[in-house]
């Protein structure tokens, strides 16, 4: 491990995930010992590594902290922190299989709290055929919410099946499902309930509020590839959390070595989400948006994706297509075509801090 003093000041992040460069630079020339067996190792704007395993079997596996905010009710707070594992791992089109918990827990939480938590992750884990094969658990001073710990989630499934965001290729259409910052809006209506409805109205709190249990990308990746993968249908999926739906369309572009040409109007924005980011603002198409899935899909198959997805209940939309490499990236907006580059920062956590600091409700 290199020593902190030797980091690059200007891409060590001041909140937030580590810049592309600061991952390029620190992180990626020391991953250890070479292993043949690994296909697909860290990578920036990757979801997933994947190992082989033997007859032509792999295992995918992500690690993520485990995100608890007790505001939220330690139910709805299980939900979410177990739902933002799986919704990476099942990016890779198979479903999760095996958990591994660590729970540094503060000293401020009793046993009926983690009791709740703990249900949830069972409860969950049983729905989508998941065990629990290894852990650690303990109360510790000096942790406190909402990084609680982490996880391992797993998932095995066929060599020749699975998918990560560089499988992208010129053409493909892209989809997006759900819309635009999904995550940043859910969590500021459960967080500032009282300040939305003064400011914005009942109703604008309530479709807020709804959109809580959206923040999963699960079933959407799990119903995308049953039309097929890779030649036969999706060749790749991301779920668009930190940056947002740019930052993400950004990633797995850059991850297939791709451009991209995005058409702006196509991108959903909610009136909710679009009132409660202005609020407090936040750009909406550059905010944490997990719940929303990018996913890739051969062009004769797109419209065969869109109709899977719309008859799960989902909202999903082409957005744009992968380009040549040298096309760059562009967004499309009332007719013009502009270059984009990725966000880096995302605005949600500093309008997070600022209203917390302001007290608000």
């Amino acid at each position: 491990m290199a020593d902190t003093n030797d980091m690059p000041a200007a891409t060590f992040p001041a909140i937030g995930k580590v810049s592309p460069e600061f991952f390029d630079e620190i992180i990626y020339p020391r991953l250890g010992a070479d292993r043949e067996e690994v296909l697909v190792g860290p990578r920036h704007g990757h979801d997933c590594g994947v190992v082989r395993t033997g007859d032509g079997r792999v295992m995918v596996l992500t690690t993520d902290p485990i995100f608890i905010v007790p505001e939220y009710g330690f139910e709805r707070a299980a939900w979410f922190a177990w739902h933002i594992l799986a919704s990476d791992v099942t990016t890779s089109g198979f479903p999760p299989a095996y958990v591994v918990v660590d729970f540094n827990l503060p000293m401020s939480m009793n046993e009926e709290e983690f009791k709740t938590i703990w249900d949830v992750f069972h409860r969950e884990s049983s729905r989508y055929g998941a065990a629990v094969v290894g852990g650690h658990t303990a109360r510790y001073t000096g942790t406190d919410y909402p990084m609680v710990g982490g996880a391992t989630f797993i998932a095995v499934g066929p060599e020749d099946e699975y998918l990560h965001p560089g499988m992208g290729r010129p053409g493909d259409v892209i989809v997006i499902t759900k819309g635009a910052a999904i995550e940043a809006t859910g969590i500021f209506a459960c967080a500032f309930p009282e300040t939305i409805e003064k400011n914005l109205g009942a109703d604008t709190l309530r479709e807020g509020r709804a959109l809580f249990y959206e923040m999963s990308t699960v079933d959407d990746a799990l119903a995308a590839v049953t039309i097929g993968v890779r030649d036969d249908g999706v060749t790749a999926m991301h779920d668009a959390t930190e940056c947002g739906v740019i930052g993400g369309l950004f990633e797995i572009a850059q991850a297939s070595g791709a451009g991209i040409v995005v058409e702006k109007e196509k991108i959903p924005v909610l009136p909710a989400v679009d009132a409660i980011c202005s609020h407090f603002g936040m750009d909406p198409l550059t905010s944490i948006s997990e719940g929303t899935l990018i996913i890739t899909v051969r062009p004769d198959r797109a419209d065969d994706l869109l109709r899977t997805l719309r008859a799960k209940g989902r909202t999903a939309e082409a957005v744009g297509r992968l380009a040549e490499k040298h096309q760059g990236y562009n967004m499309v907006e009332a007719g013009k075509r502009r270059p984009i580059e990725h966000p880096r920062v995302d605005p949600f956590w500093n309008a997070m801090k600022e209203a917390m600091e302001k007290g608000l409700t």
